[in-house]
């Protein structure tokens, strides 16, 4: 059956119980499949035919949220297409306080409210007579008002039969300050000299009159703090996000037929426009130079620091920075198809899913609230029964109530993938999704594809031996002269290579006459009168050519070294030979190091002959045993079946379409950004830029975040297993419970944020 996704804003969610209630509801719709996110505030959800996103939201708001489908942006009608803005000054500007900045005016003035309060029941040498009035007074505004997000959810949630982390803490409050009533109005607690509930604990036995004004004020004010603290917290935990998502050009140059430019919306730019990049701007979208030459800084996208040089016929990035020269570039992808949109939805989709460990306690959340409440009740009655008093039941009753709460347990592991995913888009990690991080634990065995992966996938030209009678650079020049009509990779890499060493520019090289390209063989011209040879030996030998002889012994030792030996030979005597082979990459050696000391095997995979992927293992420290050459494309999934049917866990590096079966085929795969779109699109673990350390980086990111999140469900559970016995004995103030209960979210939050120091 034909499915479709949407993504709903979800409002109202305030603990784990919440986002789990929504996501159960949902998922018992016939053919949906939702997971909703308590930090991210969204829902992604897939269904079926036959099903309107209008039900999907009505099911939400029937639970008593506020639900509403995300829409992308509509692309620009082009109005206001000659401004510099783009039109910007005609959109409406939102002056929506955000979340925490609500948070934060109704915490400051509970916070003013309340610190007399909890003063005055704590210092008795201030009280005066009648004081308990005055805190009364004061308190009121505190736990009606300010409290009013918690009893205002409570309740909605009470209409559906469910309870949440708001109800605790309505139950609990509510309670207190509804017992400091009837203690001031019906009991004895209004006259002077009367005793709070601070003071009160069970050894000390029962008191009609005691009072909990402050402990009412005090658990709304620490937990509006906490809450307050949580909000930002959880802004700067999606900033990484945030900051890619506007790292792109918001106009741009386009180039019109007759020369003109004109500055439009970036979102008018179609494949095939060209556009102007000046020193300093951004790179409207992806493209590639037609004109200039220049320095681009593609740190925001790969975190690489060094500026790539990129000429005409290079591919550049939309939103990397033009620190150089003037470029022109004609778009080759544009909006939605774009690097940065495609990294963007990576981040999103990795960010709105859940690891199987963040399952558990959403199981675990759905039932705890209604345990408390269950528990809560049967501390009151245990108290009661054994004779404590009222009040001392009471005490221990809300204590459970409120240090229960689930904040941190629906915390843990949004905010850690929140934090980890942005952090590795800033490095050039894309991270595909929650499940991964497991997969990086478990992993032992890493496969690395050879070309494009562990060399540079580009040939380059080595070696240069010219016989006695030959001069070295009137080898290269003819010779350079001659490939340059090829568009082979060989030939491109003798033409380079030889320019480079003669300090010539291409293009300043002779041309060649009565150019014939034998394929598979090499290349015959006619150049500064020389009649010229350039392949392998037999082509030259078929061609009658002599002294091949004196070549033979340097021949042999390329080919032993895995290089390709080119044969050049003019006017029927052979003159010398270059070699040119792949280059492993500057950074290879240490990467291969940094894999091996995450206890990690390395093994290289190739398909080309042994003695080329001895030659590239030994410059990279791969054990000879560890190599597997001469593998056909269809053939390297089953190399990884092979080491997996050993028992080992594998992760595979790869960047070309023939990788794209193995990635998929491994535990966990790891696609280099630089290769294609069907490795990327098979891989688990996106590496932005080609440098293969970045593959080391990725696993130990990805191992740091589950380890954090691991951590935050041991701290979210143990605070809970640890608290609950100490409330219900009686041996923890309310008020302290409430303070511990909002700095246990507070505390899960900020360790995620630690992940934004990985390096």
């Amino acid at each position: 059956m034909k499915t479709s996704e949407v993504e709903l804003a979800i409002g109202g969610m305030t603990c784990a119980s919440c986002s789990a209630r929504i996501e159960r509801k949902l998922n018992r719709l016939e053919g949906v499949t939702a997971s909703v996110n308590l930090a991210t505030e969204k829902a992604k959800v897939a269904f079926p035919e036959g099903v309107e996103v209008g039900r999907l939201v009505a099911t939400v708001e029937k639970l008593g949220y506020s639900a509403h489908e995300i829409v992308p942006p509509p692309p620009d009608t082009g109005d206001g297409s000659d401004r510099a803005d783009g039109g910007a000054a005609e959109r409406p500007v939102t002056t929506d306080l955000t979340e925490a900045d609500r948070l934060l005016r109704r915490l400051l003035v509970s916070a003013a409210l309340a610190l007399p309060v909890v003063v005055l029941a704590m210092v008795p040498s201030l009280q005066f007579a009648y004081w308990q009035w005055l805190s009364l007074t004061l308190a009121a505004p505190v736990v009606v008002w300010g409290g009013l997000p918690f009893h205002r959810a409570a309740f909605v949630n009470a209409r559906h039969g469910a309870a949440t982390m708001d109800t605790l803490v309505s139950l609990g409050t509510l309670a207190a300050f509804g017992w400091s009533l009837w203690a001031l109005f019906l009991g004895t607690a209004g006259e002077p000299g009367m005793r709070h509930g601070f003071e009160f604990t069970i050894a000390r036995g029962d008191s009609s009159s005691a009072l909990y004004l402050e402990v009412a004020a005090g658990v709304v004010t620490f937990i509006l703090l906490g809450r307050y603290l949580e909000a930002r917290s959880k802004r700067k935990a999606g900033a990484a996000l945030r900051a890619l998502l506007e790292l792109g050009a918001k106009d741009v140059s386009v180039l019109r037929p007759d020369g003109s430019e004109a500055r439009v919306p970036v979102g008018r730019l179609a494949v095939g426009d060209r556009f102007v990049v000046r020193p300093g701007e951004t790179v409207a979208t992806d493209g590639t130079v037609v004109e200039g030459a220049s320095a681009v800084d593609v740190s925001m996208l790969t975190g690489e620091s060094v500026p790539a040089d990129v000429a005409v016929g290079d591919a550049v990035t939309g939103a990397t920075v033009n620190a150089g020269g003037r470029l022109v570039v004609e778009a080759t992808r544009v909006g939605a198809d774009t690097q940065l949109a495609r990294m963007a939805r990576l981040v999103e989709d990795a960010q709105s899913g859940k690891a199987e460990v963040q399952r558990l306690a959403d199981r675990v959340a759905a039932v705890f609230v209604p345990v408390v409440i269950a528990l809560a009740v049967a501390t009151l009655g245990f108290w009661l029964g054994n004779g404590a008093g009222a009040a001392a039941a009471f005490t221990a009753a809300v204590a459970v109530l409120i240090i229960a709460c689930p904040c941190a347990l629906g915390l843990a592991t949004p905010t850690a993938l929140m934090v980890g995913t942005g952090r590795g888009a800033q490095l050039g990690i894309l991270i595909k999704g929650p499940e991964v991080l497991e997969s990086t634990r478990r992993v032992d065995t890493v496969v690395l594809d050879k070309t494009g992966t562990v060399t540079t996938g580009h040939m380059d030209l080595h070696e240069v031996y010219a016989t006695d009678a030959t001069d070295e650079k009137e080898l290269l020049r003819l010779a350079a002269a001659l490939e340059h009509a090829s568009e082979h990779p060989v030939a491109r890499a003798v033409t380079a290579g030889a320019a480079r060493r003669l300090g010539l520019e291409t293009g300043a090289l002779p041309a060649p006459r009565d150019f014939e390209n034998v394929p598979g063989s090499g290349v015959r011209g006619t150049v500064a009168g020389h009649t010229l040879l350039a392949g392998h030996a037999r082509f030259l030998a078929d061609a009658g050519v002599t002294g091949l002889d004196e070549l033979t012994a340097a021949r042999e030792r390329a080919e032993a070294a895995g290089r390709t030996a080119v044969l050049v030979a003019w006017d029927g005597v052979a003159r010398g030979l270059l070699t040119v082979a792949d280059t492993v990459k500057a950074e290879g050696p240490d990467a291969v190091r940094a894999l091996r000391d995450l206890g990690l095997a390395p093994v290289l995979l190739t398909g080309d002959n042994r003695a080329v992927a001895q030659s590239v293992a030994e410059a990279v420290g791969i054990a000879p045993d560890a190599v597997y050459a001469e593998v056909l494309p269809e053939d390297k999934a089953d190399v990884v079946r092979r080491l997996q049917g050993e028992g080992r866990v594998v992760a595979m590096v790869g960047d070309g379409v023939n990788d794209a079966a193995a990635l998929a085929t491994a535990d966990l795969g790891l696609a280099m950004g630089t290769g294609t779109d069907a490795a990327i699109e098979a891989g688990d673990l996106t590496l932005v830029r080609g440098d293969l350390r970045v593959a080391a980086d990725a696993i130990r990111l990805a191992r740091r975040t589950l380890a954090t999140i691991k951590g935050n469900l041991w701290w979210a559970f143990g605070y809970n297993v640890a608290a609950l016995p100490l409330a219900a004995a009686g041996l923890l103030n309310p008020m302290i419970a409430g303070a511990a209960m909002a700095f246990s979210s507070v505390f899960v939050v900020t360790n995620s944020l630690r992940l934004r120091s990985f390096t």
